[in-house]
């Protein structure tokens, strides 16, 4: 008997897609119809997250049918039969699309979806244990149909997926289970064999081997991994070298203290690493390699090179791993790299769409996915368009993850890398108290490694923000600023942010046309660094070509639309637009820049003084009052003596403060930030 609502221990229905498809009402299995079209609309449903187009799902599964939409109805009619009960229909169709209703569900590969994606680092080894147990074999397994190419390629990508979720969770529950025990030994086990060319899994089992004694299988395993890495041509010796280490701690177990006098060796530098997998091209006839989808994938590859930022795995070796019919998760593993990218094109008439996602290697999780359009007319123009879009969000999320990890280790465990994102993470708070904090972390990560740019480019930056915002001695903190852009420019005159550090310096003092040769530079340089196009846009809109500011603007949040530095571009494109007398444009632009949570008090200051140019002046006023409460005292002479406007601009500046009451009557004083000690000063002197 069906039961549609159990007593919390049975699900009402249960959908398993991680082994043979299978379907449980009250868990009860239901027989599943021989029609591996309607099994494989089923599966897709079940795994949708939204719902599905009618026409995509005759795409999918049907190749030049007489009426697709009338299989379809009837594949629909049979899946009824599977799910649906007394009182509950589960298959939910209106006149274009098709969804179920999982309410009360149970599908095995959502639950491990959401466990990847809410990070298996935090899960005890219980539920990772129950999360491995949920892979009964492959991801529908012989649920393959011959001439439908779509299903083929979508069905390829979520085995890939699986497995690199299911070899992840392996990994994890390894390293969580106590080391060299027989638990941890079986997830090892079955760790290599889903991933054999992980050079991190084999290191693991030497290890535990090593712990239990068992010296003879350790070598026997090193002898055929380096059989096997020779063959395909790969480097087995870190292996050896580990084994080595490996019977050594075992044999010598006690721990030895160095004394102080004794040198440290320092850990070699690093950098996030990531490989740009070829991308697919799922259009019929089209080759399965070259054309419009590789160069896609050279040109993301070389273009996220140029912000030297992250350790890029060439193309010639991505290209080697595909060849071999690897998918990104396992390509990312035998590379040992953090992050992989993979994607697929499919050309709809005159447009090409570009489906791409971020993933972490060892974890699995998907960091960033996206559908991009372009028109299909110019195949630079796709490459322009839609390679600029992948490049500036890869490195923005990759960022973002970055600054997140660094924030959850002690301090004093941090190596040059994750102090540097630290830093970055305080410096993208905007109060006084972050930024010092800020100026810790970049300082500690130029001390441990000296030649690493994008640290003393963030220190200059420190500096900046203390002359700009009133936070220290105008004149020292210029300097200082000065001189850190000079070192990062010594330590990689080929790191775009060094140049941009530079460029905000030579503002700072004046030099406006130097300023602008080295913002220049560090966009020639990438072309995809949103910072660079945002500060030509700063510097323009000031005093130098508005129309140039506004380009630049537009440019910088499309390439980092959730930058955190999104405030300053609108800001800077409102400064424009009041230039052009465009007063409208110029008060909304400010307006959003005003609402970023993290604007610091010039932007709302240039706010104000839009929105009284547009003549919405009770607005203005609530926005003047606003600073009054934030900064007391604050007035036109401190917006002034921040930015280097012309004078055009200054003396309209001035007429619209007027009525603001923005004439300070006092000092202006920020207040103490709470999360700081640090005392307040006054703002843009």
């Amino acid at each position: 008997m069906d039961v549609e609502s159990g007593d919390g221990s049975v699900p009402a229905l249960r959908i398993r897609l991680l082994g043979a498809l299978a379907v449980h009402r009250g868990g009860a299995p239901v027989a599943l119809p021989p029609s591996r079209k309607v099994r494989a609309l089923l599966a897709y449903l079940a795994l949708a997250a939204r719902p599905v187009a009618r026409s995509h799902l005759c795409e999918l599964l049907w190749d030049l049918p007489n009426d697709p939409r009338g299989e379809l109805r009837w594949c629909l009619s049979k899946a009824r039969a599977v799910l649906d009960s007394a009182g509950r229909a589960r298959v939910v169709a209106d006149a274009d699309t098709v969804r179920l209703d999982l309410a009360g569900a149970q599908v095995d590969a959502l639950q491990v979806q959401a466990a990847v994606q809410s990070g298996l680092a935090m899960l005890e080894p219980a539920h990772l244990h129950a999360l491995a147990a949920r892979f009964e074999g492959e991801f529908l397994q012989d649920l393959d149909i011959e001439r439908s190419a779509p299903w083929s390629a979508w069905l390829l990508g979520q085995r890939r997926q699986f497995r690199a979720a299911r070899v992840a969770i392996l990994e994890h529950l390894a390293h969580a289970l106590a080391p060299g025990s027989d638990a941890a030994l079986a997830s090892l086990e079955q760790w290599l064999r889903l991933a054999p060319f992980d050079r991190r899994a084999h290191e693991a089992l030497l290890d535990a081997l090593a712990r239990r004694g068992r010296l003879r299988e350790g070598d026997e395993h090193l002898a055929a991994t380096a059989r096997m890495f020779e063959a395909e041509g790969q480097d087995w010796t870190p292996l050896g070298r580990a084994w080595r280490a490996a019977k050594e701690r075992q044999a010598a177990p006690v721990l030895v203290i160095a004394s102080a006098a004794e040198p440290v060796a320092a850990a070699p530098p690093r950098r996030a690493s990531i490989a740009v997998m070829p991308f697919s091209d799922h259009a019929p006839g089209v080759a399965a390699r070259g054309g419009l989808a590789d160069g896609l994938a050279y040109d993301v590859i070389t273009r996220l090179a140029k912000l030297r930022s992250l350790f890029v795995i060439a193309p010639g070796t991505v290209f080697a791993l595909d060849r071999q019919h690897l998918g990104a998760g396992e390509a990312g593993r035998a590379l040992d790299v953090d992050y992989t990218v993979s994607g697929h094109l499919r050309r709809q008439g005159s447009r090409v769409t570009v489906a791409v996602q971020l993933a972490e290697t060892r974890s699995a999780r998907v960091v960033w996915a996206d559908l991009l359009t372009s028109r299909l007319d110019e195949a630079l123009r796709v490459l322009d368009e839609i390679g600029d879009r992948i490049v500036a969000s890869v490195a923005g999320q990759i960022e973002v993850a970055e600054r997140n990890r660094a924030i959850l280790k002690a301090p004093d465990s941090l190596d040059a890398w994750e102090a540097h994102h630290r830093g970055l993470w305080h410096a993208y708070r905007f109060d006084r108290a972050h930024n010092e904090q800020a100026r810790h972390f970049f300082e500690t990560a130029v001390r441990l490694d000296p030649g690493f740019a994008r640290p003393w480019a963030g220190l200059s930056f420190t500096h900046f923000q203390n002359a700009f915002l009133g936070w220290g001695p105008r004149d020292t903190e210029v300097e200082l600023a000065y001189r850190t852009a000079a070192q990062a420019l010594l330590a990689d005159d080929r790191d775009p942010a060094a140049h941009w550090a530079l460029g905000r310096a030579l503002w700072l003092r004046g030099q406006l046309d130097e300023s602008l040769v080295a913002l220049d530079a560090s966009t020639e340089l990438s072309p995809n660094f949103a910072l660079g196009h945002y500060t030509q846009a700063f510097v323009h809109a000031q005093s130098g070509d508005p129309q140039a500011a506004i380009r630049a603007a537009d440019l910088s949040r499309r390439l980092s639309p959730f930058d955190p530095l999104l405030f300053g571009m609108l800001a800077s494109r409102a400064l424009a637009l009041m230039r052009l007398g465009r007063h409208d444009e110029a008060a909304d632009s400010a307006l959003q820049a005003a609402a970023r949570p993290n604007a610091h008090v010039h932007i709302l200051a240039i706010a104000a003084h839009c929105l009284a140019l547009a003549g919405r002046q009770d607005k203005a006023r609530a926005v003047a009052a606003s600073i009054q409460q934030r900064v007391p005292g604050y007035g036109i002479g401190d917006l002034l003596a921040a930015f280097r406007l012309a004078d055009d601009m200054a003396a309209l500046l001035r007429t619209a403060s007027g009525a603001l009451g923005l004439e300070p009557s006092g000092p202006a004083q920020i207040p103490q930030p709470i999360s700081g000690v640090v005392p307040p000063s006054r703002t843009g002197q």
